[in-house]
């Protein structure tokens, strides 16, 4: 039986017997035959350019990603490829960076580090994120911990989901109860019926002073309806995530008042590297041993 070929950043997995790891240093994906590649598993930040290997493999039975998100790698979906995603890996990380930017927007810290650049000290009363009221609208794993991570801050949470699992309410009720929500926090896959959740009719309808959240991707919210409601001072915002992405100089969102923003680096903290391998390694175990993967969530 000849030995399954896995490309990965990490030339120091633990693999077993039947299983051959290929990676940057010993099979750089721009000069080798990628016809020998049956797991691959895109460089992790890699972006559209490490994903668009997966094209260039005829052979490829499994493409398994480093990210929860999964939306762009659909387009490279044909009959006999397995799509995994990272499920769970970027829930600790994640979920943090959420609950960073609730309390950094709504305790002022944007503005306390303006004024400590220019040598000013400014006290003055900021909102606060205790008796808030949250609204998370997603509730896979990384929707769960933050509101486990939210528990602890005397706040009330409702979470919203396509189908109303888990005891969460359904996206059809959410415009009932968005005017009482000081804070939304979106975490929900990317889909066709997701994109542009967050409208002009939807910002509009968030109560003056509210919070919106978005750790999950860009295109979530319409950006140029979240701009002008931003630049009208009614409401603020925290973004990890844009579109588009990356932000390109001088777009308005650079510029846009009450909004605190950060790179995509919901997922990218030093958390990743052991639960990303881990979650490789645990893979490469089932795939060697003949077993059905884990985080499938795609068959071509």
């Amino acid at each position: 039986m000849s030995s399954i070929k896995v490309w990965t950043q990490w030339d120091d997995l633990t693999a077993p017997a039947g299983i051959t790891l290929l990676s940057p240093k010993n099979f750089p994906l721009d000069t080798s035959d990628l016809s020998q590649v049956d797991f691959y598993v895109p460089l992790y930040m890699g972006g559209a350019a490490a994903l668009s290997y997966a094209a260039k493999m005829p052979n490829l039975k499994t493409l398994q990603m480093l990210n929860a998100g999964y939306d762009d790698a659909l387009a490279y979906l044909r009959p006999g490829l397995t799509l995994c995603n990272a499920r769970g890996v970027h829930d600790a990380s994640t979920a943090e960076l959420a609950v960073g930017l609730a309390i950094a927007s709504r305790r002022g810290f944007p503005e306390f580090m303006r004024e400590q650049i220019a040598g000013r000290w400014s006290h003055h009363r900021t909102s606060s994120l205790s008796d808030s009221k949250i609204g998370i609208i997603g509730y896979g794993s990384i929707g769960k911990k933050i509101a486990k991570n939210l528990s602890g801050f005397e706040v009330s949470i409702t979470a919203f989901t396509q189908s109303g699992r888990d005891g969460s309410l359904t996206i059809d009720q959410l415009d009932s109860h968005l005017p009482q929500l000081d804070i939304v926090i979106l975490i929900l896959p990317l889909s066709d019926s997701s994109r542009h959740l967050f409208n002009a009719k939807r910002l509009a309808a968030m109560k003056d002073g509210a919070l919106l959240i978005n750790v999950a991707r860009g295109p979530v919210v319409d950006t140029d309806a979240l701009v002008a409601e931003l630049n009208s001072g009614r409401i603020y915002a925290a973004l990890d995530v844009t579109d588009p992405e990356p932000l390109p100089a001088g777009h308005a969102l650079w510029s846009a008042k009450n909004l605190l923003l950060v790179p995509h680096v919901g997922g990218n903290s030093d958390a990743f590297e052991p639960r990303g391998r881990a979650l490789v390694e645990s893979q490469l175990k089932l795939l060697a041993a003949g077993s059905p993967l884990e985080h499938v969530v795609a068959q071509g």
